[in-house]
C-alpha cells in the first residue's frame, strides 16, 4: 500500500492552493468519527473536500462522484458532537491561507471568521495525518486554545502529547524526515512522468495518474478503492462473526432439545404403568409403597413405585397423567426441532452466501431477515441481477444463485414447472435450475458439478447432489428466503 507522506501532502497541497485559499465552506458533514467532508465553494466551483484519519488509509483528497459512491459514505441523521463544533465556528466562513509544516504530514487551514459577539477571531483547522495517532483538530490561533477535536487523547493514552478541548494547542514531536523534500518532490513527478511514456504493466495509482495528469486523482482514486476494500472487510467479518454465534446459539438449543427429547422418550413406560395397576386393581393392596405385577408385555416380573398416600387406582391416573404430559411434550418437542433445524440451515446458507461474497454489493444482496426465523418471506425479493446465467444454445440456460435472496428469486420467478432443480445434499449452497427442453445426462451431470462447485463442499473429493422438477418443490408456509423442501428427488455422487 503506498503510504500518504509528507512528499504526497505537499503535491497535493501545491496542486490544490490556489482553490482551497479563499474557498468558503458551504456545508460541514461527518459520516463517521474518522471522516469529514467539506463543501468548498470558489470561483463558482463547488467541490467535496474529503478527509480520512482512518490509521490504516489516512488522506485528504477531492472526490469525484464515483468515488463518493465506491467509499459507501452514508451521513447519520444526528450530526457527532466535533461536526456541530465545527459548523458552529466554521459554517460559511472563508479560508484566508493554506499551509503544509514543512516535512510533516499537517495540513493547516486557517479560518478569518467571527465569534457570537461579532468580533473577528482567527481560527485553524489542523489536518494531522500521521498513522495511529491522526486526528482533526480546531483550535484558535490567537490564544492558542484547542476548541475541539475529531478524538481527545488523555494523559492515559499518550504521555507524549495530550489533545482535548480548552488546552493549548501544540505540534507533534518531528516523526518526518525534512531531509530532501525538494529532491523527493521532483523524483515522484519524473517517476510518474517516465512509467507514463513506458509500456511497462502499470499500477492502479500510476494509471491514475496517467488518466487525470494530477496528484488528486490519483488519491482519490487510490484511497477510495482502498476504502471500499476496508469497509468490505470490516463489513464481511462482522456478518460472520454475528451469524457465527447466531449458528452457535441455535445449535446449542438444538442439542438441548434432543436432550429433552431422548429423556421425555421413556414416557411409554408410564402407560404401561398404568394399564397394569389398572389390570391389577383388586389384587393389589391401597396406600401401599410399591406394587409388584408381571409385565405381559415384556414377560418378566416388575415393581412399580406407588405414593402410599393414594389408592392404587390414584397412582395408576398419575401415570397415564404423567404420559399424556411426556407425549404432547415429545410432540412439541418435535416440532420445535424441526423448526430450529430449518434455522440452523438458514444460517448456514446465510454463512456461505457471506463467505463468498466479493463486494460490497454482494454483501447487502444477502437477506439476513434479521437473524430471526419465519421472517424471511415478508422480506423484498432479488430483481434477479447478478444471477449467473450460461447459455448453452437458444433453449438451454443454467441459472446459478449466489445468495439466499437470488436462490428465491430463481424458484419463485424463473422456474417452470418442468425445469430442473439441483443442490448439493446435506451442505450449503447455490441453487441450480435448468431450463431446457431436452433434459440430456451431459447437462444434468454438468448441472451436478455446478451445483457442487457453487457450495461449500467443493472442495470435497466426493459430495452427493440432489436433484428434481420444480414442481415438486414446496416452500413452507413463513420459510426463510432459499428455503425450500422437495420430494421424488435423484441423487448424483460428484467426484
Amino acid at each position: 500500500m503506498i503510504s500518504f507522506d509528507s512528499l504526497i501532502l505537499k503535491a497535493f497541497t501545491d496542486e490544490n492552493k490556489e482553490f482551497i485559499t479563499g474557498a468558503r465552506i458551504n456545508k460541514i458533514q461527518q459520516p463517521t468519527r474518522r471522516e469529514l467532508i467539506l463543501s468548498l465553494r470558489n470561483s463558482g466551483q463547488t467541490k467535496q473536500f474529503y478527509i480520512n484519519i482512518d490509521p490504516k488509509i489516512y488522506h485528504i483528497c477531492f472526490m469525484n462522484e464515483e468515488n463518493l459512491k465506491k467509499r459507501l459514505i452514508e451521513i447519520p441523521q444526528k450530526p457527532p458532537m466535533f461536526c456541530m463544533l465545527l459548523r458552529k465556528y466554521l459554517q460559511n466562513s472563508k479560508i484566508a491561507k493554506v499551509n503544509q509544516l514543512e516535512g510533516e504530514r499537517i495540513l493547516e487551514l486557517f479560518f478569518e471568521t467571527y465569534n457570537e459577539i461579532g468580533d473577528k477571531i482567527y481560527l485553524c483547522l489542523a489536518i494531522e495525518l500521521m498513522g495511529k495517532y491522526s486526528n482533526i483538530i480546531l483550535y484558535n490561533t490567537d490564544t492558542n486554545m484547542i476548541l475541539g477535536c475529531a478524538h481527545n487523547v488523555g494523559a492515559d493514552k499518550s504521555q507524549v502529547r495530550e489533545v482535548y478541548g480548552q488546552i493549548p494547542y501544540t505540534y507533534p514531536p518531528e516523526h518526518s524526515s525534512k531531509y530532501f523534500i525538494e529532491e523527493r518532490y521532483a523524483f515522484l513527478f519524473n517517476y510518474l512522468r517516465k512509467k507514463a511514456s513506458s509500456h511497462c504493466e502499470q499500477s492502479e495509482a500510476i494509471q491514475s495518474f496517467i488518466l487525470y495528469g494530477n496528484i488528486n486523482s490519483l488519491i482519490d482514486n487510490y484511497y477510495a478503492t482502498l476504502t471500499n476494500r476496508a469497509k468490505f472487510k470490516a463489513l464481511k467479518s462482522e456478518y460472520l462473526a454475528l451469524t457465527n454465534q447466531k449458528l452457535k446459539k441455535c445449535q446449542k438449543s438444538l442439542n438441548e432439545m434432543y436432550s429433552q427429547l431422548k429423556r421425555s422418550e421413556n414416557y411409554d413406560k408410564y402407560r404401561l404403568y398404568g394399564d397394569l395397576l389398572m389390570a391389577n386393581l383388586y389384587n393389589l393392596k391401597d396406600f401401599s409403597s410399591e406394587a409388584k405385577v408381571f409385565d405381559y408385555e415384556n414377560e418378566q416380573g416388575i415393581t412399580i413405585s406407588l405414593k402410599n398416600t393414594k389408592t392404587v387406582k390414584e397412582n395408576a391416573n398419575e401415570y397415564y397423567k404423567k404420559y399424556s404430559k411426556g407425549k404432547t411434550a415429545g410432540i412439541k418437542l418435535g416440532e420445535l426441532i424441526e423448526e430450529n433445524r430449518q434455522t440452523k440451515e438458514y444460517f448456514e446458507s446465510v454463512l456461505y452466501s457471506i463467505e463468498i461474497a466479493k463486494n460490497i454489493e454482494e454483501l447487502n444482496e444477502i437477506e439476513l431477515a434479521e437473524y430471526s426465523p419465519n421472517e424471511g418471506s415478508s422480506k423484498a425479493m432479488s430483481s434477479g441481477e447478478g444471477i449467473t446465467c450460461i447459455k448453452k444454445d437458444d433453449q438451454t440456460r443454467i441459472y446459478i444463485g449466489k445468495n439466499n435472496k437470488q436462490n428465491d428469486y430463481i424458484i419463485s420467478k424463473l422456474a417452470s414447472d418442468e425445469d430442473l432443480w439441483f443442490h448439493t445434499k446435506d451442505c450449503p449452497g447455490s441453487h441450480v435450475l435448468l431450463k431446457t427442453q431436452n433434459p440430456t445426462d451431459k447437462l444434468i451431470l454438468q448441472c451436478a458439478k455446478l451445483a457442487k462447485e457453487n457450495s461449500q463442499g467443493k472442495n470435497s473429493s466426493k459430495i452427493g447432489v440432489i436433484y428434481t422438477k420444480r414442481k415438486y418443490l414446496r416452500k413452507p408456509p413463513k420459510a426463510n428466503l432459499g428455503y425450500v423442501t422437495y420430494k421424488n428427488e435423484k441423487e448424483i455422487v460428484v467426484d
